[in-house]
């Protein structure tokens, strides 16, 4: 499990099991090359060839805040060096297929707060890509290839259009982390239980309907429904008896969280939170 995962889990776990909830894990260890904000949303020429310079020393580019439209033609100078994109809270609609594909290096990539509307296939050529932030885009839809980003450990699409949850993620043998809040999700199909994540987060949904599969899922531990649209009737008995989950968010559904604790198993899982809770104590 990455660090950001272990500290997430272990806070989830110090809250209360019938209230918890953890916010969205940020990037950390971002090196920052940010210019000064108060220059201006515009940059001149000079300023983003200065920029380029420092991040092809520090395999690091960091241009959040920038009123940018496209994705930088300048960075194909740095496809070999690059280890790190950020390039959060502008105005990008597009990736350009030709370029984007090209970093070899590339383990990190931030384009959250954005306009893209979909990603190109060629993104799923970053075989190094260990995580993904795409927060706050209007994405409807993953690329049929994206289970070829066999090293994405982090994926975070939180606050997007996805109707569905992606079956390509179940492709995905190292992914830890999987934020898929705040989307447009109404069921989920029985293809999750190939799903190898640790932490998925479903909060703000549209969910009414979850496959008992979600109970074979090999190393599932933290799952958060929050605010979704289910009957307790709808959520299977198996998550509390027969799973590895040990922490389960899901206030704000159509049931009093009282009830909850009157199902079968309630105990079983009460038993692995509370293991859980005293092993990172």
């Amino acid at each position: 499990m990455t660090s950001q995962g272990v500290s997430a889990w272990a806070e989830a776990l110090g809250a209360h099991p019938r209230r918890a909830w953890v916010p969205g894990l940020p990037l950390r260890g971002l090196l920052s090359t940010e210019l000064n904000p108060s220059r201006g949303a515009r940059m001149g020429n000079s300023a983003l060839r200065a920029h380029v310079e420092t991040a092809q020393k520090t395999g690091v580019f960091q241009l959040k805040d920038r009123g940018l439209t496209e994705f930088p033609s300048e960075l194909q100078k740095l496809t070999s060096n690059l280890r790190t994109i950020d390039l959060s809270n502008n105005k990008i609609e597009s990736l350009p297929p030709l370029q984007i594909g090209k970093f070899t290096l590339l383990k990190s990539l931030s384009l959250n707060n954005n306009k893209l509307t979909v990603l190109p296939a060629e993104l799923c050529n970053l075989k190094k890509l260990e995580t993904l932030s795409l927060n706050n885009n209007h994405l409807r839809e993953l690329p049929s290839t994206f289970g070829q980003l066999s090293a994405l450990k982090t994926l975070s699409l939180s606050g997007n259009q996805l109707g569905a949850l992606p079956p390509q993620l179940c492709s995905l043998r190292h992914l830890d982390v999987v934020d898929l809040s705040k989307n447009q999700i109404r069921s989920i199909p029985d293809t999750v239980g190939e799903l190898q994540a640790i932490e998925l987060n479903l909060n703000q949904n549209q969910i009414s309907q979850i496959s008992v599969k979600i109970s074979c899922c090999p190393r599932l531990k933290v799952l958060r429904l929050e605010e979704n649209c289910l009957e307790l009737s709808m959520l299977p008995q198996s998550i509390l008896s027969d799973s590895q989950i040990c922490l389960l968010a899901v206030e704000g559904n159509l049931f009093e969280i009282k009830k909850l604790r009157e199902l079968e198993g309630y105990d079983k899982y009460m038993e692995r939170f509370t293991a859980t809770k005293k092993k990172f104590a």
